[in-house]
């Protein structure tokens, strides 16, 4: 097949598709726009990269980012999930053929990675684990076959990144995956988390997927919050409109003690939820509410405090994540601010409501079996 403005054969870095700078330029507006959670200007554009490139991987992977994100800033809403597969099923065939055609072709090996990759993190989510075991295999098969060129395009260069990272990180982390990646090299993650970094700098596709994932593991895995605070301040100025971006810039500014600046990011996501903004939905507003109820608690405000908290609350029965921290942590702030009022009955309440959601091992749990055994509630 012949794609408009390629010139050469289709398995040399120079005809891939994914790095044509002048298509590039042409859906700058679309990608963005998917990023600041408009999808309907962001899918008229992917539409019209359909229309022009069929028989390419390109246009339905972007249609099925676009519903990935849908389902990103709310995890428990399946809505988009039919849509999701059915875009990265299409993408995976598209690029089984130009795979197939060329065996070298390191752009098809990526969208099979890219498209399986995403499959497999959606079936974990909704614990389909033979599907998410099938996906998550025949993304690392991909992976492999997509990574090794130092001087591939930082495009190409995110599956090389993640394939450095997460091989070394998997085993360490869930044991009971080690034989998936039995057969395949391992990883050096350092080297990963750089070449994240590169893609993060310099790739167009690839660029805010890998700073996500580097916000994510600067959080978590790599205890550099203030790395993790330096990029979610960076893609919530981008993408002003993202929830995701958005909580979890509250969140980062919570975690380095910034508690005012988190205080008011919460505030803004909140007043968004109640104007009913794309995205912004009740898990946002659980880590918003209990971020606004930290601060004000902190300030000695604890009737505002206590508002917030039960905000938190209200948040968590609507999404059913009572067995979260931010729910736990709001009622046990709630039964310590109402100890303090002198009401044990209600704070005993607020404590018993933490026994029954968090399990035994967990540390609110303790801290609440703690609580109630020191102030005889």
């Amino acid at each position: 097949m012949n794609y408009p403005e390629l010139t050469t054969d289709i398995g040399s870095q120079e005809s891939y598709l994914l790095l044509d700078k002048g298509l590039q330029f042409r859906i700058t507006d679309a990608v963005n726009s998917m990023y600041n959670f408009d999808f309907a200007t962001a899918e008229r554009g992917f539409q019209v990269l359909r229309y022009t490139y069929p028989e390419h991987p390109l246009p339905d992977f972007l249609m099925g980012l676009s519903q990935w994100w849908k389902i990103a800033v709310d995890i428990e809403n399946k809505t988009f999930d039919d849509p999701f597969i059915r875009y990265m099923d299409t993408a995976i065939d598209k690029a089984k053929k130009m795979y197939d055609t060329d065996p070298t072709n390191k752009e098809a090996a990526f969208f099979l990675a890219g498209a399986y990759g995403f499959q497999g993190r959606l079936y974990s989510e909704r614990q389909s684990w033979t599907k998410a075991t099938f996906a998550g295999k025949n993304a690392l098969k991909y992976l492999e076959l997509s990574k090794g060129e130092d001087e591939l395009n930082p495009e190409l260069l995110l599956g090389d990144a993640l394939f450095n990272y997460f091989s070394v990180w998997i085993p360490q982390n869930y044991p009971l995956l080690k034989p998936i990646l039995a057969f395949f090299p391992k990883g050096n993650k350092e080297l990963g988390l750089k070449q994240l970094e590169e893609v993060a700098e310099n790739a167009f596709y690839a660029r805010v997927e890998a700073q996500y994932f580097l916000f994510r593991l600067y959080a978590s895995e790599e205890k550099s919050p203030f790395k993790a605070l330096n990029i979610t301040s960076y893609l919530h100025d981008k993408y002003p409109n993202n929830p995701y971006f958005h909580r979890f810039l509250a969140r980062q500014l919570y975690v380095v003690g910034r508690g005012a600046d988190a205080m008011q990011v919460s505030l803004e996501i909140l007043r968004r939820i109640d104007e009913n903004w794309t995205g912004y939905e009740s898990n946002s507003g659980r880590y918003a509410a209990f971020f606004a109820g930290q601060y004000l608690e902190k300030s000695g405000d604890s009737s505002q405090a206590k508002f917030y908290y039960k905000k938190a609350i209200s948040y968590g029965e609507e999404t059913e994540s009572q067995e979260s921290g931010y729910h736990l942590y709001a009622l046990i702030q709630l039964g310590k601010l109402e100890t303090s009022n002198g009401d044990k009955k209600i704070a005993k309440a607020y404590f018993d409501q933490v026994k029954k959601y968090a399990k035994r091992k967990h540390p609110a749990h303790k801290e609440a079996r703690d609580f109630i055994k020191k102030n005889k509630l």
